[in-house]
């Protein structure tokens, strides 16, 4: 599976950075995930369930951070084992901009899955896969707003009716939701380039 994308966050880029490097807020964002612990530089132990269809599974895995280049990108392997469901891997590129209002988070990833995960068919895993994406980016942007109240509402101000981003519309995934999906099946993501 390959995806792509990009979200406009209402912070700035040094602010997104650190979130995205905050294994609590991860955890809080990512849907059913139970764990997001370091376990050494750069590498963190993550544990997350989920449902698609009629495959429910813990999936345990491991993310690992590459070629990082604050506050601007980097680069995220991951894999995870969820028993007789199956099993996810890949990687995902995320990259962020500062912009006028913000700055936008851009991903890119590629991923396989294989076991019982896989014989659902490649339709009810996109659209699972875009489903905990948007809950991933919606739980991220309140999070933010709320550790960054006074940059939220600069946004705003400056933006007071602009409609939503086209990116933010059926949007497949980000970087590290990229890592809620391939972790929990596989992300975006995004996750998020």
């Amino acid at each position: 599976m390959d995806m792509q994308g990009s979200r406009t966050l209402a912070v700035t880029q040094q602010q997104a950075w650190e979130a995205l490097n905050d294994p609590e807020m991860l955890k809080a964002c990512i849907p059913g995930c139970e764990k997001f612990e370091a376990t050494e530089p750069n590498t963190y132990a993550v544990t997350t369930a989920i449902k698609i269809g009629p495959v429910a599974a813990r999936f345990s895995g491991r993310v690992l951070l590459s070629d990082i280049v604050p506050p601007q990108s980097y680069k995220i392997g991951f894999d995870a084992q969820g028993g007789v469901a199956g099993f996810g891997k890949g990687e995902a590129a995320v990259r962020l901009a500062p912009q006028d209002t913000g700055c936008e988070l851009s991903y890119t990833v590629h991923s396989t899955v294989g076991g019982k995960i896989a014989q659902l068919g490649q339709r009810l895993i996109d659209g699972a896969a875009k489903s905990l994406a948007e809950d991933f980016f919606r739980r991220f942007d309140e999070a933010l707003q709320n550790r960054y109240p006074s940059a939220a509402a600069a946004a705003t101000a400056v933006v007071p009716t602009a409609p939503e981003p086209a990116a933010r519309k059926g949007m497949p995934s980000w970087a590290w939701a990229a890592i809620a999906v391939v972790v929990a099946v596989v992300i975006y993501l995004t996750t998020k380039g």
